[in-house]
């Protein structure tokens, strides 16, 4: 199996494509602003599919989530461009209809993790003296704030974003939202000096039933991210998105018939908990957990 499929890919990402065009604007990632950023905390998440239909069908079925197309109203062409997409009402991500972008050789459908900062010009500053790359720099775009599309040093991409307003409300995630992020990398030493460095991660490491320990990256006190010695060997490192559920193995069973693949079925996992890795009909994956984690990281 190809984890970079199934992860976020190896492409520059969507809103390397938008900010090529000060024409482009992309909806804010909240409707009630905290008017604090809290730096490493990741706050949105946009999907790329090449399927858009199928994709919103797929998550509809599977999660409740409702997709509420505003393309047109952000300078990205057809209504159906760009997708708000809401859980319990709850704005939490968005989708881009990936035809409506400039044409590519290869597959660019994944899911994009949005890293908040207060600072995204000293944040890429500080990435590229650390070795990071910069995919876009710093651009304004309008409504969402200041953003820039990097790599780390290993290759793992993001974007780093100053929301205009300030971050949106936390929340305790329910059924169907999103959960954890996870970086997998090829060197978790290099990877969390890396990402303390750049917005100021405190780590605890977790020991768990397995030859390497679970490391947390937590700003403000709350854990915002995990990090582990990637679990395929020789694929390239990658953020990975997990979303809450209360059965993996109920969800699994209905991916096939919604047009996705399985990747992973359900099973338990050291740390405490049940996953399952799937993707939607775009190709884009995506991991299914149950929640708490182990108490040593939910604490």
């Amino acid at each position: 199996m190809n984890i970079q499929r199934i992860a976020l890919g190896t492409l520059p990402l969507l809103i390397t494509l938008g900010c090529a065009s000060t024409s482009i604007n992309l909806p804010a990632v909240t409707e009630t602003p905290s008017g604090e950023q809290h730096q490493g905390r990741i706050i949105w998440h946009d999907l790329i599919s090449d399927q858009p239909a199928a994709s919103e069908r797929f998550y509809s079925e599977l999660f409740g989530w409702e997709f509420e197309k505003v393309g047109d109203l952000f300078g990205l062409g057809a209504d159906d461009g760009y997708s708000l997409i809401r859980h319990n009402g709850r704005l939490i991500g968005g989708m881009v209809n990936e035809n409506r972008l400039p044409a590519a050789e290869e597959e660019r459908s994944q899911w994009v993790i949005l890293m908040s900062v207060p600072d995204v010009d000293g944040a890429t500053e500080r990435l590229l003296a650390d070795g990071g790359t910069v995919l876009t720099p710093p651009t304004d775009i309008a409504d969402r704030g200041r953003m820039a599309v990097v790599a780390d040093p290993q290759g793992a991409l993001l974007a780093l974003l100053q929301a205009k307003g300030g971050d949106p409300e936390e929340f305790e995630p329910g059924y169907g939202d999103f959960l954890w992020d996870e970086l997998w990398t090829g060197s978790v030493e290099d990877a969390t000096t890396f990402y303390g460095s750049l917005v100021g991660y405190d780590l605890r490491d977790v020991p768990v039933q397995t030859d390497h320990d679970y490391r947390v990256l937590l700003s403000h006190d709350q854990p915002r991210a995990g990090v582990l010695a990637h679990p395929f060997e020789g694929e390239r490192p990658v953020w990975v998105t997990y979303i809450r559920v209360q059965d993996p193995a109920a969800i699994t069973a209905r991916v096939e018939a919604l047009g996705g693949t399985v990747y992973l079925e359900a099973q338990d996992r050291p740390l405490g908990c049940r996953v399952a890795l799937i993707a939607d009909p775009s190709g884009a994956g995506i991991a299914l957990q149950t929640w708490p984690f182990d108490e040593e990281i939910a604490r």
